[in-house]
Formats: C-alpha cells, structure tokens, sequence
C-alpha cells in the first residue's frame, strides 16, 4: 500500500486574506441575481443581517416552483460578525400548501430550525427507443443551490461559514 505523497511548497493553497466586512455583505448580496430561483436581502430583524430565501412568494416564479412541487421553502438568516472574520448562518424551513397555482407557507409542525438539507426530486418512468424502460428525472430541487453559492462567497472572502443551530 503507497502512502500519499507530501505537497510540495508550491502546492499547499495560501490562505486567503479576510476582505472588510462590507466587501462580504456586496459578495452575499451579489449572490442572488435575476435568473436564480432565490434572492439576498438585508435582514430587518431576528438578529440577521442578510436573509436569503427562495423567491417562493414572487409571481414570477411560481411556475418554477410549482412545477418542481416543491413542499418547503427555505429562509437562511446570516449575521456577519468582523471581529471573528466569521457569518454565522441559520436555517429556517417552513412547510409549502399550493392553492391552485399560488403557494400559501403554513407555519405547522413541520417547521424546522438549524441547519437544513432537503432534496426533492421526480421521475418519469418511460420506455427508450430500444424499449426498454427507462427513468427520466423531470426535476430537482436542492436547497444546496442556495447555500453553497452563500457559503463560497464567504469562503472565497477569507471569512468562516459558521452554520448556526438554535441562534445567530
């Protein structure tokens, strides 16, 4: 059995040096732009600085969301704390109740806190031109097309993602 071979100085990746903390709150709110299904907004309350959340509540995307059935929104609060070079990040997921073709979030025992990972998915089971049968993924939906574009922002600052569970 080989064992791994050292890096050599020139492969060792430098640390990043940590931007101003204004520079992280542009990087975060940069993140959601036009053509995601989420957006970064100053956080007004609870502590947060910035709230990103899926764009669930939009007209304009609820054809996305209604499509990929989704049955959870979810809200990630972030506080930017300088003096630690860190954004201390939770989750909050609600449950989604579709009335026709408009989403109504239903503050249930389904509400959950922390940090959260869902993943939905759906298939088509059809045959194939030889006729075999075969499975067609007809969507995904991930919540870690939020969070990570968020978590590789702070990183790519020098900063720390911190995933928080009870409080910022």
């Amino acid at each position: 059995m080989s064992r791994p071979r050292p890096l050599h100085r020139h492969q060792i990746p430098r640390p990043i040096p940590p931007r101003p903390a204004s520079e992280v709150r542009a990087a975060l709110l940069a993140v959601g732009g036009p053509d995601v299904p989420y957006v970064v907004r100053e956080g007004h309350t609870g502590g947060a600085d910035l709230v990103a959340e899926w764009r669930i509540r939009e007209p304009a995307w609820h054809g996305f969301f209604a499509r990929a059935k989704v049955s959870r929104s979810l809200e990630t609060r972030m506080r930017l704390v300088p003096e630690k070079r860190e954004v201390r990040a939770l989750d909050r997921e609600w449950e989604v109740t579709w009335v026709g073709d408009r989403p109504s979030l239903v503050l249930s025992a389904e509400y959950s806190r922390g940090q959260v990972r869902s993943v939905s998915r759906s298939w088509t089971v059809g045959r194939g031109p030889e006729g075999k049968l075969r499975l067609t993924e007809d969507y995904r939906f991930d919540t870690t097309e939020m969070k990570t574009p968020l978590r590789e922002a702070v990183l790519g600052a020098g900063w720390t993602w911190r995933g928080a569970l009870f409080r910022l």
